[in-house]
């Protein structure tokens, strides 16, 4: 071919065409795995394949019934089937009805799909997930143990020794939920007094156990109206909490952010970035929370924490779930200029670090991304292939 063949080529659009059929990958298959974890509830693990033999995963773990949310993967990945890899936002806002009505177990649903397709673009881009989403920023991503959802005794010995374990495994910051033995409900008033004290009394006892140098994180759980979580707010300033978390509903959250003497943060089961902004416009919090399952998503990780910085806010990523979707925001998190630290669900299962190949390794807290293309991670198919859904 010469040069005037080529550039009669390039005008007429056949050189374009050519290339956007050679590189077009579709989506082909879906495989569900239903991993039994704890009373919390199971994890439910994605792996799509395509056209090209790329397969990505993806973490919709949680917001609902496996009953309900099973069904709800299969109609989304039935939109998409057959479509690009590329159609992220095609996905979104095909599934963007069935959100408003079924709420956060239709967005986990979506959400597990969504990181599936961007596992497999990075692949076949050859690169990090992280550098679809601006690049890194940093390779190191800072934890936090969450032990709430491994402690099963609430009392304050049985998270101080929980606490002490998560240390003993590098970490330096804790969190706790104290209070989920108090009704949400509760109208009788010496009852939720005690349940607040034996809540403090955990928060005591914990924050004895790690010491006064690393840092305790308090979630309230939405147990409190607000009188009872103003006085909570004053209860807590003792312990030098690095964040109280959803002390109470949303509508008393500004009130709450604006008498606590430390950070607030919070957010952490909205729907994407129209869902956060009235939260960040209102100053609920200091420190925003989406998760990457409930939120829509990785790309909507990314757009809601551009709206927080625009804001002046940090970013938190809420996230109590497998090692997939913490690899999942942990890519996000790399590009973003305002990030503060991901969430790390603690001591739930044994053998929790070798469900991906290669197994999931935090060091001292922090989880160090590969330079693998895609997540840099693959299921191991012995551990939880004998939990395949049938598609």
């Amino acid at each position: 071919m010469n040069r005037r063949e080529l550039l009669q080529l390039i005008g007429s659009g056949s050189l374009v065409s050519a290339g956007r059929a050679a590189g077009r990958i579709t989506l082909t298959g879906l495989e569900i795995f239903n991993v039994p974890v704890n009373r919390r509830g199971n994890w439910i693990l994605l792996r799509v394949s395509t056209s090209a033999g790329i397969t990505g995963i993806g973490d919709a773990s949680h917001g609902g019934a496996e009953a309900t949310k099973i069904p709800l993967i299969r109609q989304f990945f039935e939109t998409v089937k057959g479509r690009s890899a590329y159609d992220v936002e095609y996905l979104r806002t095909s599934a963007e009805s069935t959100i408003a009505k079924r709420r956060s177990v239709a967005a986990v649903a979506m959400s597990g799909l969504e990181q599936c397709l961007w596992d497999i673009q990075a692949k076949a881009a050859g690169v990090p997930a992280c550098d679809l989403f601006g690049g890194r920023l940093r390779s190191r991503i800072r934890n936090y143990a969450n032990i709430n959802r491994s402690t099963g005794d609430r009392v304050p010995a049985a998270f101080a020794a929980n606490a002490e374990r998560a240390v003993a495994a590098g970490f330096d910051a804790i969190k706790l939920a104290p209070f989920d033995g108090m009704p949400h409900r509760e109208t009788d008033q010496a009852r939720r007094a005690a349940f607040t004290k034996t809540g403090l009394e955990c928060a005591m006892a914990v924050r004895r156990a790690i010491g006064p140098n690393r840092d305790l994180l308090i979630d309230g759980h939405s147990h409190f109206a607000l009188q009872d979580g103003l006085e909570l707010t004053r209860s807590f300033e003792a312990l030098n909490l690095f964040w109280l978390e959803e002390v109470t509903l949303p509508p008393d959250l500004p009130a709450i952010n604006r008498a606590a003497k430390m950070p607030t943060a919070g957010g952490e089961a909205i729907y994407g970035v129209k869902g956060f902004l009235p939260y960040v416009k209102a100053q609920c919090v200091d420190i925003v929370m989406p998760d990457v399952k409930y939120c829509g998503g990785m790309l909507e990780l990314k757009k809601i924490s551009a709206l927080a910085e625009a804001a002046g806010l940090t970013v938190a990523p809420h996230g109590p779930a497998s090692p997939v979707g913490n690899m999942a925001a942990a890519h996000v998190c790399a590009s973003i200029p305002n990030f503060h630290i991901l969430e790390f669900s603690f001591g739930e299962v044994p053998w929790r670090e070798e469900v991906i190949e290669p197994p999931e390794r935090m060091e001292k807290g922090y989880l160090t991304l590969s330079e693998k293309p895609g997540l840099g991670i693959a299921l191991n198919d012995k551990l939880v292939g004998k939990h395949k859904v049938a598609v």
